[in-house]
């Protein structure tokens, strides 16, 4: 038995509210009820939530609302499902959009110091494969997957994650507290203490984790009752770190089913999500990937200091490498920016050789055309 969600693309979450959200809150109300073994259908919107269309400019970036992201079509309740079981969702087939973005923003990403200025590249999403006029000589391959999937928090865990990032905040750390502005659902109490979407936490959420493909299973330990499982932010293709802030992001059509495992999150611990594929997450050439090429990055600063243990350091070194390689290949910084957030794969190569740990940048060059 299937059932689905369906949505109008051609208008906002806002306008159609009753189709999704944009905030983890425990009292968002589902959509539908399914039970165990049920597929169902989810029609998506892109992570912008269509407000980034074919032909707008960079200036054209400066209108956007600063505060959407994420919207996610659901809830869902999985009849049966309590606190202490296990959801296992099922990936059946996600069906890309024929258009995707990619945009460089500035005060965001990994490498955001380094990338002060906006930047878009419009994907045609055809054949397997996208293509971009603003990144020519680039064809990368169908990865697509669901950068971001979960299930509602409790109440206590509403409480308990909005201090410890606001904490963090206090301690100079980033992370985005509650915040109504464009919020969805828009009322109280959702609009005010909801969750921004834009880290993973326990409940899954922005994972971002390119091998959760068709075929893939997402593991999730269930909060409350009926687990209110939604998915959204659909991306055609991902590099390993996504470094930019954004991958090819698309609109999407996904089809899931659910398993239920009672009481196993309980009696395993299992506190954070876990995912499995039976078989290539991607085709093998382009999961390894086959002929490639790789900058090495240390945690050695520019001025020649050494850090210790330092992963970050060593993963925006390889990084950085990568963009110079690419730039001497013709592209422009930004062009090279992009290539790095939508193909290449960041790599741990060794976490235990100190003081050097090293991280490694994977560039497919198939992706490459003449």
């Amino acid at each position: 038995m299937s059932k689905a969600i369906r949505i109008d693309r051609a208008r906002r979450l806002r306008d159609e509210a009753s189709t999704g959200h944009n905030r983890w809150h425990p009292d968002i109300p589902p959509v539908l009820e399914v039970a165990p073994g049920e597929t169902v259908t989810f029609e998506t919107r892109d992570a912008a939530d269509g407000q980034i269309r074919r032909g707008m400019t960079v200036a054209d970036l400066e209108r956007l609302d600063p505060k959407v992201a994420h919207p996610l079509t659901g809830p869902v309740h999985v009849a049966g499902a309590r606190p202490g079981d296990l959801l296992e969702v099922e990936f059946v087939d996600i069906v890309a959009e024929p258009y995707g973005w990619t945009r460089i923003r500035p005060g965001a990403g990994f490498l955001r110091a380094h990338f002060p200025r906006n930047f878009i590249a419009h994907w045609d999403i055809a054949d397997g494969f996208a293509t971009s006029e603003q990144v020519p000589g680039v064809r990368i391959p169908d990865g697509s997957f669901m950068g971001t999937s979960g299930v509602a928090p409790s109440h206590e865990q509403l409480v308990a994650w909005t201090a410890r990032e606001a904490d963090l905040v206090r301690r100079g750390g980033i992370a985005f507290p509650p915040d109504p502005q464009d919020a969805i659902p828009a009322t109280e109490p959702v609009a005010s203490s909801g969750l921004r979407t834009l880290p993973p936490r326990e409940n899954c959420g922005n994972l971002d984790a390119k091998q959760l493909t068709r075929g893939s299973r997402l593991f999730l330990p269930v909060n409350v009752d009926g687990a209110l499982f939604s998915t959204g932010d659909a991306h055609f293709a991902q590099g390993d770190s996504e470094c930019c802030i954004t991958a090819i992001e698309m609109g999407a059509t996904c089809t899931v089913r659910f398993h239920l495992h009672a009481g196993r999150a309980r009696d395993e611990r299992i506190r954070f999500p876990r995912f499995s594929h039976p078989g290539y997450f991607a085709a093998p050439e382009w999961a390894a990937p086959r002929n490639f090429t790789a900058t090495v990055g240390m945690p050695i600063r520019d001025d020649g200091t050494q850090e210790c243990e330092d992963l970050t350091l060593a993963a925006r070194n390889a990084l950085l490498q990568m963009i110079d390689l690419l730039e001497h290949r013709g592209f422009s910084r930004e062009q090279a920016y992009v290539i790095c957030s939508v193909a290449v794969d960041l790599r741990v190569a060794n976490a235990v050789d100190l003081p050097n740990v090293a991280v490694s940048a994977l560039l497919p060059e198939d992706i490459f055309v003449a």
